[in-house]
């Protein structure tokens, strides 16, 4: 068994560094590959999407994983049981990972592999031309191209329940869409009245939020902060992109960008502190793992957990500001913040205000972007929303739940880059991911009681230091409800994020 587990690893290291090439070539197309590049840029990401799935599904290694599963004597790679403590945990937890990719992988064509990767990759230049030309009619051919394909591939997976199931599942293994709506409806149920309420006192001036901010003085106090939480810039770098993500091209290359604007002090900050919060997880992973299947996080709920802990819980705290503040102010913003003390700086870093742009949506009303956006993936795996009537949906829903209505398509249904990825079912993990956070930070605390007071000081390192040993050095080589239980000792309870947002807000707005 032991020459068949190293074939296997053999062949899942070319895997993912095939999988880092892409990802490089797409890290590009995002922050700076010239316009005219687009058609064979999307031929060469297909290409390499192609190849990834050959070696993946490669008969040979569909013989090898069915020789080490029958010595195992376990019918299938999820029943696989994972103890941390038993001296094969690094084989079985890669054999339970590696197998499911394999499985999917092996349903899909290859023609429809490629065919996604070459349209995906038109369709985000495309989107990002009708975003900047407020024209979705521009971008609906591809989206609908984009929903074909992954109508197609919900269907060649299977689900339990419904489609949606299959395409949940590639982002957030073993949640369900009946769970997800179950979560939402008690969240958006308690969420509405709060946001209610404070919509009735009276409202936070922020107005300091919107001065002049050169982006240059932005990119240097962003940098500073993504340091002092612990980002190595030795192995990665903070680049500019019309939408901020995290990309890992290996274990020592984890790159971050963000996006400046000028008359916005908060847009780049927080994005740049959220997306180090993802890359902390990547930069954090086992060593061991690196190369391999389980050097990544093992959910997208859990990899948001990282992000909007930083952002949120530590990054929009009254203990975070108390040291950063004086900082800001003093050497980096003097002029712009001359007239604004610590109280109200906080006041309104954390202003409860129903916005149009998720990214930059408050802590509270957040979860209310996410709801829509899921409520509007699930019509139209169902069937019953089409491509071309997204815009009136996209607007009727933001009524609704938030109250505010889009005044153009670039600040309502084209704002996200997801649906030009042919990301649908990623959107959940995001307000997944809040709850996560605030089940874990809960615990964080009971294990570390100093951890306010060293964030006061500026001293970060616990928080990451805890992070790393609880969570970072797992990879995917325990799933998220593994993770969760181990860490809390009970699967996910949003009743964890409601009560930390009721305490917070309560407080911050008398209530």
């Amino acid at each position: 068994m032991e020459a068949q587990l190293q074939e296997l690893k053999k062949t899942d290291k070319e895997i993912q560094l095939l999988v880092h090439t892409a990802a490089l070539l797409q890290w590009d197309q995002e922050t700076g590959m010239p316009a005219g590049a687009v058609e064979e840029r999307s031929d060469q990401l297909a290409l390499l999407e192609g190849m990834i799935h050959d070696r993946l599904t490669a008969p040979r290694v569909g013989e090898l994983l069915k020789k080490v599963m029958e010595k195992f004597g376990t019918p299938g790679f999820s029943m696989l049981e994972v103890d941390e403590n038993a001296p094969i945990f690094f084989e079985k937890a890669f054999l339970r990972s590696f197998g499911r990719n394999y499985e999917r992988a092996a349903k899909l064509p290859r023609r429809w592999v490629t065919e996604m990767a070459q349209k995906s990759s038109r369709a985000q230049a495309a989107w990002v031309e009708a975003r900047r030309n407020d024209n979705f009619p521009e971008f609906q051919p591809h989206l609908e191209e984009l929903l074909r394909l992954t109508m197609e591939k919900a269907e060649i997976l299977g689900y339990p329940e419904h489609p949606y199931d299959a395409l949940l599942d590639e982002f957030e293994p073993e949640m369900r869409t009946g769970e997800v709506a179950r979560v939402f409806n008690e969240l958006q149920a308690k969420l509405k009245p709060l946001v209610g309420q404070i919509a009735a006192k009276e409202p936070v001036d922020d107005s300091f939020r919107y001065r002049t901010y050169p982006a240059d003085t932005q990119r240097e106090f962003s940098s500073r902060i993504l340091r002092e939480m612990g980002y190595d810039f030795d192995r990665g770098r903070l680049d500019e992109s019309a939408h901020p993500f995290t990309t890992s091209l290996g274990g020592k290359d984890v790159r971050v960008t963000t996006r400046y604007n000028e008359q916005d002090l908060f847009n780049a900050l927080f994005g740049s502190i959220h997306e180090g919060g993802h890359a902390l997880y990547e930069m954090g992973i086992d060593e061991n793992y690196h190369g391999s299947v389980l050097g990544e996080g093992t959910s997208l709920g859990i990899h948001e957990s990282q992000s909007r802990t930083w952002e949120n819980l530590i990054g929009r705290s009254v203990e975070f500001w108390n040291h950063y503040f004086p900082v800001l102010k003093k050497d980096y913003f003097p002029e712009q913040l001359s007239d604004i003390d610590l109280e109200h700086f906080i006041r309104g870093v954390n202003k409860v205000e129903p916005s149009l742009i998720r990214i930059n949506a408050d802590e509270l009303t957040y979860s209310l972007h996410v709801i829509l956006r899921f409520e509007l993936e699930v019509a139209l795996v169902s069937g019953d929303l089409k491509v071309r009537d997204l815009p009136a949906a996209w607007n009727e829903g933001m009524k609704r739940l938030l109250g505010v209505t889009p005044d153009s398509d670039a600040k309502g249904v084209l704002q996200d880059v997801h649906w030009s990825m042919g990301a649908i079912g990623y959107f959940p993990t995001y307000a997944l991911g809040n709850l996560f956070g605030a089940q874990f930070f809960k615990v964080l605390r009971e294990d570390i009681p100093e951890v306010d007071r060293e964030i006061a000081r500026g001293k970060l390192r616990a928080v990451r230091e805890w992070q790393g040993e609880n969570i970072h050095r797992y990879g995917s080589s325990l799933t998220a409800t593994e993770l969760c239980g181990k860490i809390s000792g009970e699967d996910l309870n949003p009743e964890y994020f409601i009560q930390y947002l009721e305490k917070k807000f309560g407080n911050l707005n008398d209530l």
